[in-house]
């Protein structure tokens, strides 16, 4: 594997550079940006994925939403359709994204949009909704032609951009140096008691600009649901699982790690039954769900799976509805210091533009 990151340097160089030059015209104003007068705010990554960027939006919701009224806008990765598009409750996976989905099956009192041109998203957002007061673009820091007012860049403890090399020898989207747009830089999925002396030798390596605020974040767990009968049956997952129980962990996410460390903190009987992240199920994987699930002997099991995975699932539902499975919140949770001065950086950002 290490030879043949090697052998792709000379690729990964190139497209870095294609990159570099787009990047560097959009600077010099040789390619344009758009810019709105109101409140935009990006939140993104410079790797392929796995920062927990629904997580972090879900956070600026919770923050915004009974404020301002607010928008999110996102190209809906892996939706089978194209332009324009405003979520409903009804909408699907396949329409709108899953991402997209799960925001708006948690947040019915805020405006989802999808749109590969996010010019043209929030120019119809404003058009249909102009009473709205801020929007907030998911998975938008390569996105240059809006030029968002208050760019949020995430990297992951475990993998960050500074140890990481561009696609395909690693999984950068562009040079680590596009990290300088960034207005705040968000070290997410910390150890909940990551030390003062380790954040800082971490601030060190990310180098920021004098203008760059550094913040740490670490994932929360909230309840589980049961699937398909999400009014009923909500409890912790401590409560779910107990030490004779087993469990079938399903994901179809970017990095699973961090959810099965912390299921295997509650038992130690875990199977695991892993996709490739935006994995769009099918009739044959739900007959492997549902082999996987009785090839557990013990009677005491439950099948947990992400609210991402869910969206993705629920068009099975008169297959599945007969299994124990179960959704688990995830949440970005910062510690009292961190949490607020970026509420602060929001909200004072929000209310002066």
């Amino acid at each position: 594997m290490k030879m043949l990151r090697v052998l792709l340097l000379p690729v990964s160089l190139l497209y870095g550079v294609i990159i570099y030059v787009r990047n560097l015209l959009f600077d010099k104003n040789i390619l344009k940006s758009s810019a709105f007068n109101i409140p935009v705010i990006s939140v993104g990554n410079l790797s392929m994925g796995g920062t927990g960027k629904t997580p972090q939006m879900e956070y600026l919701i919770r923050l915004l939403q009974g404020k301002y009224k607010i928008a999110t806008l996102s190209r809906g990765y892996g939706r089978k359709s194209k332009g324009f598009l405003l979520a409903s409750e009804s909408s699907t996976a396949k329409e709108i994204g899953d991402e997209p989905k799960q925001l708006k099956q948690k947040f019915t009192n805020i405006e989802v949009a999808v749109d590969e041109n996010r010019t043209s998203g929030i120019q119809t957002l404003l058009k249909q909704f102009p009473s709205t007061k801020a929007i907030l673009l998911d998975d938008a820091f390569q996105h240059r032609k809006v030029k968002a007012g208050l760019s949020i860049l995430l990297t992951d403890y475990t993998q960050p951009y500074f140890d990481d090399w561009v696609v395909p020898s690693g999984t950068l989207r562009e040079f680590k140096g596009g990290a300088k747009r960034a207005d705040i830089i968000i070290v997410s999925k910390c150890p909940e008691n990551i030390s003062s002396a380790e954040k800082e030798k971490i601030r060190l390596a990310l180098k920021p600009t004098k203008h760059q605020i550094v913040l740490f974040s670490y994932i929360g767990y909230g309840n589980c649901t049961r699937l398909f009968e999400q009014s009923e049956n909500i409890c912790s997952p401590e409560d779910l699982i107990n030490l004779n129980c087993e469990v079938l962990l399903l994901t179809g996410i970017a990095n699973p790690s961090p959810l099965k460390n912390f299921i295997a903190t509650l038992t130690s009987e875990i199977h695991l039954l892993t996709y490739s992240d935006h994995h769009a199920y099918t009739a044959k994987d739900i007959e492997t769900i549902k082999m996987r699930f009785k090839e557990i002997s013990n009677e005491n099991k439950v099948l947990i799976t992400t609210e991402k995975d869910a969206t993705r699932l629920s068009p099975f539902k008169k297959e599945l509805a007969a299994l124990p499975i179960y959704t688990i919140g995830i949440e970005t949770q910062f510690n009292k210091e961190d949490k607020q001065q970026l509420n602060a950086l929001i909200l004072n950002y929000v209310k002066k533009n």
